[in-house]
Formats: structure tokens, C-alpha cells, sequence
């Protein structure tokens, strides 16, 4: 999901790209898009989606109530399930995913214009490892909510959220702590998890995008590993009739032009937050938005479909445990990790806990203006999906409570700012 110890040097990446761009000759961006046989537009349907984020994947801050109870220790799903055994876990997590996203969610999101949903999944959901901790039951749900979907018309892009070994190091890939992906049978074993959901669920009416890992963090990976994982995982997929999505690893928005020749259906998957370094924090509302615009504007140069797979409605990190649990926010300055610490920038109060009700005006009005704006930018490219569609305490994150507040424009079309 979110980055929080995101690396200078993807810092600064994400930062220029919202700067600079590359037009690119239309015969290029013809020679690596195709849809004739998708389930899903692209290209010319705009992706209008909300992740499901926290259902199938646990992260402390969206569904704080799950690890309240437990030691400072458990920090992820890894260590929640590996402190509990695992029957108590399995009757926890039982409970939680019949009841976090529900059948109703999916008729509600279509209410407001919602036409495809990203949901998250670990493998070891897909293809637990011997020796892993974790319970197993959130794949079959996985297969229920497609139905669901399919009943409303919405799509859906499989995301395989977390890794063997971690991807990157945060607890939105299930184990926090160092990264071990593309070290050992790794990568092998997450291609035997993405020829699992292949199998699976490909050929489903509403699955219309497979994405192959999420947030692969480039700058601390081989990234010819990474490429060549891609490539892999892409000619597993080709034949499916679905989107073969892969994120930017962090090396930023434009730097895939030159990548995938030959290759056909690829979605970039980028994801776009403000909130993750003290000088984003700083910005004025005016300058979030402009950010926001020049970002669009960049995706919108790419050879390839793109659409910003993660962004919120947040101009602060101030939702408690966003940036891990016993971590605290860059914004009040209590931010404390490894020894790097934050100054304060402004007062959280209000902004931790609660719901889109209980912020004040002026937060109200000016989420309503970045909403907006960044709708409108990344609609200059292929499309969005808003992180995430329900959370029990972060208003700034929460796309049902945001719409329902009338801080999300409905319709999505009429969105403007950039």
C-alpha cells in the first residue's frame, strides 16, 4: 500500500516526475498496447476503481482494532498470526474477512461510479510456503467477491500484494522488517502463486487485470531481477485475456518507455501519495494539487496504459500506525524509526482517529479540492484506484465515508482542478 520509509532516492525520483516529462511518438504507444480481447477498455475506458485494501492483507493502520489487543511486537500480519497460533489467528482472520467487505460494498461502490476494484492478496494465501505462520481462508473469499463484483458489472485486478521473502520491507507485504524477495527459490515461488490465480481465476467475466507484485522496491533490488521477473510473469500471462500490471518499482512514472518491446496489454501501475517525506507534508493545499496535476500530466506521456493504482484523499501521515505501528507521523514530529526522527509541521489532532464527520471545515474543503484534482489528473492517463475503499479509523483514506460526505465528486466525470 503506502511507503513509508521510502528511500531518498525514490523520494527525489517521485518528486521530478511530477516536474518533468518525455513526449513520446504515438507510433511507439501503438507498438505496445493492445485490448482487442480484454475484458476491461483500456485506453479508452477510464479505470474509475478503490482498493480493498486491509481485507485480505492486514495493515495495522486500517484495521487497528485487530492488533490492539496483541504485544507491541506484532506489527504485520507475519508476527499477528505467528503470536496468536493458529487457531485463535484462523478465528480472528475468519471473522474479519466475512465481515470487513461485505456483498453490499460492491453494490455501493456502483452507486458511485466505480467500475473496477484492485484487491490486494498475499501468497501465502495463494501458496503458503511450509514454515510460514500464516492461517489460510482468504483465497476462498477472494473467489466470492469476484462473483460479487461480476453481479454489478465492476472489474477486477488481482493484485498480488505480498511477496516470499517481502518485496519491500513494510507490513502492507505481510512481514515488516528486511527485504528478502529475489533472494533463494523466491521469485519462483511468487510465479507459482501468480500461475495459481492464473489458473484459478483468469478466465472469470470479472477479472480483467493480474498484477504481479506490488511495490517491488526497485532502488534496494536488482532491478534486472525485477525486470526479468516481469518478463516472466508477463509470458505466463499473455494468453489469459487479462492486463498484465506491474508497478514502477519506485524508479519512477517514466522511466518503463523503453521497456516491454514485443510485449502487448501491459498496465503501468503507479502509485501517488503527498504525505511520505516532511517536504510533500509542507505543501500548501494549492501546491498538493499542483503536484497532483503535473504527475498526470506525466503518466499521460507513457507507450503504455497507466493509472495511478494507489492515492488517497491524505495531506498528512497523520492516521495512527499509518507509517507502521509504533511508528508515529512525520507531521507532529513524533515520527521515530531506525533512528530518524521528524520535526513538527503541524498539529494531528483530529486527524488520527475517527471519521470524515468528525474533521473539521477546512479539512473537509480542502480534501474535496485535492480529490477532485487528482481525479481530473490522473484521468489525463488511463484512470485511478483510490486507496482504499474502507478503513475503521482514517477518514482521510476512507473512499466510502469520503463519497458519502460529498467530499468525492459524483458523478467521478465531473471532476476538475488540473
Amino acid at each position: 500500500m503506502v511507503f513509508p520509509n521510502l528511500p531518498s532516492a525514490a523520494v527525489t525520483a517521485v518528486a521530478l516526475l511530477s516536474t518533468f516529462s518525455n513526449a513520446l511518438p504515438a507510433g511507439l504507444m501503438s507498438q505496445v498496447k493492445r485490448s482487442d480481447s480484454l475484458k476491461f477498455a483500456f485506453g479508452s475506458e477510464k479505470v474509475r476503481g478503490v482498493n480493498l485494501g486491509g481485507w485480505f492483507v492486514l495493515e495495522p493502520w486500517i484495521t487497528p482494532s485487530i492488533f490492539e489487543a496483541t504485544p507491541d511486537n506484532v506489527v504485520d500480519e507475519y508476527t499477528l498470526c505467528q503470536t496468536l497460533g493458529a487457531t485463535t489467528a484462523k478465528n480472528r482472520l475468519e471473522s474479519h474477512w466475512s465481515s470487513f467487505i461485505q456483498e453490499g460494498d460492491f453494490s455501493e461502490m456502483k452507486d458511485f461510479g466505480i467500475n473496477m476494484v484492485r484487491i490486494p492478496i498475499g501468497y501465502w494465501s495463494v501458496s503458503p510456503l511450509s514454515g510460514d505462520p500464516y492461517v489460510q481462508g482468504a483465497y476462498t473469499f477472494l473467489g466470492e467477491a469476484l462473483d460479487w463484483a461480476n453481479a454489478q458489472g465492476i472489474k477486477v485486478m488481482i493484485d498480488l500484494h505480498g511477496a516470499p521473502g517481502s518485496q519491500n520491507g513494510f507490513d502492507n507485504s505481510g512481514r515488516r522488517g528486511s527485504i528478502g524477495w529475489t533472494q533463494g527459490n523466491t521469485v519462483a515461488q511468487t510465479i507459482t502463486a501468480l500461475n495459481k490465480i492464473r489458473d484459478d481465476h483468469a478466465s472469470h467475466p470479472a477479472v480483467a487485470a493480474i498484477e504481479l507484485v506490488n511495490e517491488p522496491m526497485g532502488p534496494s533490488l536488482d532491478m534486472d531481477t525485477v525486470r526479468q521477473f516481469y518478463m516472466n510473469g508477463w509470458g505466463n500471462l499473455e494468453n489469459s485475456n487479462v492486463a498484465v500490471t506491474f508497478h514502477d518499482a519506485f524508479e519512477g512514472v517514466n522511466a518503463w518507455n523503453d521497456w516491454g518491446s514485443g510485449m502487448w496489454n501491459l498496465l503501468l501501475d503507479t502509485h501517488h501519495y503527498e504525505v511520505f517525506d516532511a517536504g510533500s507534508l509542507q505543501l500548501s493545499v494549492g501546491e498538493h494539487v499542483s503536484t497532483a496535476c503535473g504527475f498526470g500530466g506525466a503518466m499521460a506521456t507513457n507507450n503504455k496504459w497507466t493509472i495511478a493504482g494507489e492515492w488517497t484523499g491524505a495531506m498528512t501521515d497523520c492516521a495512527q500506525w499509518l507509517n507502521g505501528r509504533g511508528i508515529g507521523a512525520r507531521y507532529d514530529g513524533t515520527y521515530s524509526v531506525s533512528g530518524q526522527g521528524s520535526s513538527y509541521i503541524g498539529d494531528c489532532a483530529g486527524k488520527y482517529q475517527g471519521t470524515v464527520a468528525g474533521l473539521g471545515l477546512a479539512d473537509h474543503n480542502n480534501i474535496k479540492t485535492f480529490i477532485s484534482a487528482q481525479i481530473s489528473a490522473f484521468e489525463k492517463a488511463d484512470g485511478w484506484i483510490f486507496w482504499t475503499w474502507k478503513n475503521e479509523a482514517a477518514p482521510e483514506w476512507h473512499f466510502q465515508n469520503l463519497t458519502q460526505a460529498g467530499l468525492v465528486p459524483q458523478p467521478l466525470s465531473s471532476a476538475s482542478g488540473c
